[in-house]
């Protein structure tokens, strides 16, 4: 950055202000550190420069006319000097904070690079632990598959053998009853056949016996009517003899 000498001489008290702008425009670029040791600086400038407004602060009116007087080219030197310097301490700290963030960023990387070092680090011990618990349960899981469908295939053989014998049975408990059931049902009907020809019999030995019992009632009926009439006949010739003395059943 290049300053021109303005054409037109400065008060001491311009020149002061001029100075202060200078470093305060110069410090917003710095460390925090450098703007201290530059507003220390400003400071003592401005007690310098208030030690000088105190001497021709009497006679303000003749300012402008002192303002040739006033001129000091050492000043304006001491200015210049003053900027390099200012400049030679920005690049340096420019170059220092660029150092610092280099190494700040270096570290940050650094314990980021840990961070994730120690996480994946943390994370393969998982994983690892996971797939050792997954491969443990798997066999387990495939051992205890192996036991359930080895003792299911022997349950099943027992249990198709056994259908098949309990089929068999079955199949001839069936067989018999149904040759039972020929055989009852045979049965029945000769039983019914000789029922009907009993029951046949019987009716008619009965109408047999009633016939007969018929017959008898009636004879005895006309025995009784006969006896009757030989018992009055003889009643007749008896002078003694009464219906008392011949009971009906004699």
């Amino acid at each position: 950055m290049k300053y021109k000498r303005s054409e037109k001489p400065f008060s001491s008290f311009e020149k002061q202000k001029h100075s202060s702008e200078l470093l305060s425009s110069l410090s917003l670029s710095l460390p925090t550190e450098q703007k201290q040791s530059i507003r220390e600086t400003e400071m003592s400038a401005v007690k310098g420069s208030s030690k000088r407004r105190g001497k021709v602060s009497d006679d303000l009116i003749s300012e402008k006319r002192k303002r040739d007087e006033d001129f000091d080219p050492d000043l304006s030197s001491d200015i210049k000097g003053i900027i390099s310097a200012l400049h030679q301490i920005r690049d340096k700290a420019q170059k220092d904070g660029q150092k610092k963030n280099e190494e700040t960023i270096s570290s940050v990387a650094s314990e980021v690079k840990s961070m994730l070092d120690d996480s994946k680090s943390k994370l393969e011990k998982e994983r690892q632990s996971f797939v050792k618990a997954l491969t443990k349960s798997s066999k387990e899981c495939e051992c205890s598959l192996k036991n359930e469908s080895a003792k299911f295939q022997a349950a099943h053989e027992k249990f198709s053998k056994e259908k098949e014998a309990h089929l068999h049975s079955f199949k001839d408990i069936l067989s018999k009853f149904e040759d039972e059931k020929e055989k009852l049902l045979t049965r029945y009907e000769q039983q019914r056949k000789r029922e009907k020809a009993m029951l046949s019999e019987l009716e008619k030995a009965c109408l047999v016996k009633i016939a007969a019992a018929e017959s008898s009632l009636k004879k005895k009926k006309q025995d009784d009517k006969s006896f009757s009439i030989l018992r009055k006949s003889l009643g007749s010739f008896l002078d003694c003899a009464s219906d008392e003395d011949f009971p009906l059943d004699d």
